[in-house]
């Protein structure tokens, strides 16, 4: 027996083999398998299960965490350290390592272990024909679907799976939802018989075959498995899905910081050690200072506060909003998120129809056509034993007066059929013995070949029809017409002659929350774009009725015969200004997300179909609800509970949070630090002994990056919230360099305190006084730049001292007391005359007027700084708070 691969017997330009050739070849048979054949086949080609996914181990997590550039960074400075024999200062550094790495793979193990307890929700069963032997007869059994092999053959029914990809062989009223793999949502009739196929048609277009990842709506069927497992055609699509290409917004910020960061530190310590020779005649003595200098640049909490904010992130989303974050830095990536491409079907709207209007022959609103509609639908439901109510009965029994079909007695009804494309009922006349009334609603061409209409009449409700068809709804034809009861055996069959009420249209139910979703996502400046394999007017009419813009003309909309027609710049191009995309195969859903990333975009993808793979793996960060499809949920990097923008609008408000955060952290930190290095340069080359000690480095850097944790509990302003969260390396390097400047300036002017005023030209060789002098200006400056450059909330709005403040505070406490305690002497810091003090408080008001002023000059060119010139003013607002609090 030879498994075919996966599309072999659907592969464009052949033709489909027959029921026969396809049971010789699964050396099978309309009974089935016998149960040893069935057994030798599963040991033989394996469970009927995908390539599982293996849950990373500890180490697997923990040297994932080690190649974060960050953490690469932090890692040489510690060789260096230890190098140079900074025991205390390599040590510190593999400490910080550690809790990052630790902190990290214990937010992955998490989410690892909640995508497990996912899967482990969606085990199903199917029903299978097996012989105890050879001549027996077959026995109907509810095996796991794991268990099904090539050969077998199975019973589908209502509401059932497609367990594997399967060839049918008796087919009656069967139609299934294809959605998950196709996009399209209507459902779509399957039929057992031998047709040929055109070259064109893909394989799901072909009736006879069915496909793992398919639903059956309505109808029954016998059907042969004709490949499991990697053989399916859904293992070939996760097969042929890529990798994400390139970087991911994450990615791409932190490798641009951290080259900014390795060329500053590849400087420093250099110019450090020549500066000293050439000008003080100190050379490798100098060498632990330059590499203290080097660390007091690195921002060295800064895996272990990346780390922290998204884990936090992570964890809130999760207990809150029931959203599982697989890959931690996936929350900054929707975070930054500015374009969002989704399905229509499920998304914006649901897998139900409503009616939308009832229309007479002449095009007036007729509301007797429901009525009639209803009463069709009500007595097909009650007189035909229907394993599961037609869809759209439903919604036409939902939308009628259900009072008024009581007054009707039915006698007789043919369901919808496919072939005929009708449903028939028919039912007393009220008030009238011995008379019926014939109910016909249908498919428009079909009713209206049985109804007795003049040709100008019949062209005139053929292009109302048409025109409705085009506004994107759905459109049936009510007739009925008066038959004798003496005519009951003939009347369900002699449907002509009818008079016809009129149209019937019906449009996709919208998701409850979508509208609004929709907007909030809008608040926060996140762009849609709708990717659906559906008609391009069904697809229309549902982003009219949501209020997405699509340009309202026929060219505003993209399809997938037009996306092949273009070169990747053109797509790139035509995407940037298309908002909807119809007719969409799963490598345009994916064409079209790279050509969105290339434009410069962030890019999320929400899709649960294995027709959204593709996407899913080539977008920034994808996402997929908890009910998706196996590989669409293994290869996501956010989970939903629910397919509800609600939740992503949730996720993109918690990435922006820690992104927030973070931003503020390397803006408050990177300025300090590099205003301090600015200022050790220039103190070296003044001062005939070292302007701090390399203990006092080290102290001060632990005490500014513990205060600066409190960064992952702040609350950004609502500005932060409203527009993408991006690091942008460029633009954080003109921020620290203007405010770092700022800081040297006072540093050189506490310099100038300390060397001319306290002690006079010439007498500035206490080194102690110096350094607690300097030690202390540090710690306080840099508790003002916490405070005034965060992108924290008005000071308006703060009632109460928030986590920075405090941190704030309790750094300029240790900046003021440690010299005068009797710590102070260990670390060589002695206690400073009160007039110091006064002194270095007009230092620091000069220092608050030009944060102020600098933040306000970023604030307008927006170079990384808190937000637009709107928000300028908040700087002295937060300042007048704090002090108040």
């Amino acid at each position: 027996m030879a498994v075919p691969a996966s599309g072999e017997e659907s592969r464009p330009g052949t033709s489909v083999p027959t029921v026969l050739e396809v049971l010789r070849r699964l050396d099978s048979g309309p009974r089935g398998l016998t149960e040893a054949q069935a057994e030798e086949r599963l040991t033989r080609l394996g469970e009927n299960t995908l390539p599982s996914h293996r849950e990373a181990s500890w180490p697997r997590l923990l040297v994932r965490s080690l190649r974060d550039p960050f953490t690469a960074v932090l890692g040489c400075l510690g060789l260096v350290s230890a190098a140079v024999s900074a025991w205390a200062t390599a040590a510190v550094i593999l400490l910080l390592v550690v809790v990052s790495c630790v902190l990290r793979a214990a937010g992955e193990h998490r989410a690892d272990r909640s995508a497990a307890a996912l899967r482990e929700l969606v085990a199903t069963t199917a029903t299978v024909l097996r012989r105890p032997a050879e001549n027996a007869v077959p026995e109907a059994r509810e095996l796991p679907v794991a268990d099904l092999v090539p050969g077998d053959v199975i019973r589908l029914g209502p509401g059932d799976l497609v367990p594997t990809d399967v060839r049918l062989l008796r087919a009656s009223g069967l139609t299934v939802h294809q959605s998950a793999l196709t996009g399209e949502s209507a459902p779509v009739t399957k039929s057992a018989g031998d047709l040929p196929r055109a070259a064109a048609d893909g394989p799901f277009d072909q009736p006879q075959l069915c496909f793992q990842g398919s639903s059956v709506v309505s109808g029954s069927a016998t059907a042969v498995v004709t490949a499991t497992g990697a053989h399916a055609r859904f293992a070939a699509v996760r097969g042929r899905a890529a990798d994400r290409p390139g970087a991911s917004a994450f990615d791409r910020s932190v490798h641009g910081i951290s080259w900014i960061l390795i060329r500053f530190m590849l400087l420093t310590p250099p110019l450090v050690l020549m500066a000293n020779t050439a000008l003080r005649d100190r050379g490798l003595e100098t060498l632990p200072f330059a590499v203290a200098v080097a660390v007091g640049l690195t921002p060295e909490m800064l895996p272990v506060l990346v780390t922290l904010c998204l884990s936090r992130g992570a964890a809130l989303l999760a207990r809150d909003h029931a959203v599982i974050v697989k890959r931690l830095p996936a929350l900054h990536d929707i975070g930054t998120m500015d374009v969002l491409c989704l399905d229509k079907t499920g998304t914006l709207t649901q897998d139900r129809a409503v009616v939308d209007r009832a229309l007479g022959p002449d095009g007036r609103d007729e509301p007797g056509v429901l009525h009639w509609a209803a009463v069709n639908a009500w007595w097909t439901l009650h007189l035909v034993d229907l394993p599961r109510p037609d869809a759209l009965d439903e919604a036409i029994l939902a939308a009628a007066d259900e009072d008024a079909l009581m007054a009707y007695d039915g006698v007789a009804a043919v369901p919808f059929d496919p072939a005929r494309r009708l449903a028939t009922a028919l039912i007393r006349t009220p008030g009238r013995l011995g008379a019926h009334t014939l109910v016909v609603k249908g498919d428009v061409e079909a009713v209206l070949d049985r109804c007795a209409l003049a040709g100008q009449e019949r062209d005139r409700v053929r292009e109302l029809a048409a025109r409705q068809a085009g506004g994107g709804v759905r459109v049936l034809a009510v007739a009925t017409a008066e038959r004798p009861a003496a005519a009951r055996d003939h009347a369900l069959s002699d449907a002509r002659g009818l008079t016809l009420r009129g149209l019937l249209t019906l449009r996709d139910a919208l998701a409850p929350t979508a509208a609004d979703a929709l907007k909030v996502l809008a608040g926060q400046g996140v762009g849609v774009k709708v990717l659906t394999g559906d008609h391009p007017a069904t697809a229309a009419r549902a982003c009219l009725d949501l209020g997405i813009p699509t340009g309202g003309r026929a060219g505003a909309v993209l399809t997938g015969d037009r996306i092949d027609t273009l070169t990747d710049a053109e797509l790139t191009e035509a995407a940037r200004r298309t908002t909807l995309f119809a007719r969409c195969t799963p490598a345009h859903k994916a064409r079209v997300t790279r050509a969105l990333r290339g434009a410069g975009h962030t890019v999320g993808f929400l899709g649960d179909g294995v027709n959204d793979l593709p996407a899913l793996c080539a977008a920034d960060v994808g996402i997929a609800p908890r009910a998706a499809a196996d590989v669409s949920r293994e290869a996501a990097d956010v989970v939903l509970a629910e397919k509800d923008l609600t939740a992503i609008a949730h996720a993109v408000a918690a990435g922006r949070h820690a992104g927030g955060n973070i931003a503020t952290y390397l803006r408050v930190t990177l300025s300090s630090n590099l205003g301090n290095v600015i200022a050790m340069l220039g103190a070296g080359l003044l001062l005939p002994f070292l302007p701090m000690l390399p203990a006092q480095v080290l102290i001060q850097n632990m005490c500014f990056d513990a205060a600066q944790l409190s960064f992952a509990h702040d609350r950004p302003h609502p500005a932060v919230l409203r527009r993408p969260a991006v690091l942008d390396p460029r633009a954080l390097l003109r921020f620290i360099i203007g405010f770092g400047a700022l800081n040297a300036v006072a540093d050189l002017a506490t310099f100038g305190v300390l060397a001319l005023f306290l002690y006079g030209p010439g007498t500035g060789d206490d080194e102690s006084a110096f350094h607690s002098g300097w030690f202390t200006e540090n710690l306080l400056t840099q508790a003002l730049v916490m405070l005034l450059l965060r992108a924290g909330r008005r000071g308006a709005e703060r009632r109460t001292a928030g986590p920075v403040t405090w941190a704030a505070l309790a750094l300029a406490a240790i900046g003021l007391i440690l010299p005068l305690s009797p710590w102070g002497p260990v670390l060589g810091l002695t206690a400073l005359p009160g007039l110091y003090y006064l002194l270095l408080g007009g230092v620091l008001v000069l220092y608050t007027a030009g944060l102020v002023a600098v933040r306000t000059r970023h604030g307008r060119r927006g170079d990384g700084g808190p937000g637009p010139s709107a928000r300028a003013g908040a700087a002295r607002a937060d300042l007048f708070a704090t002090l108040r609090n």
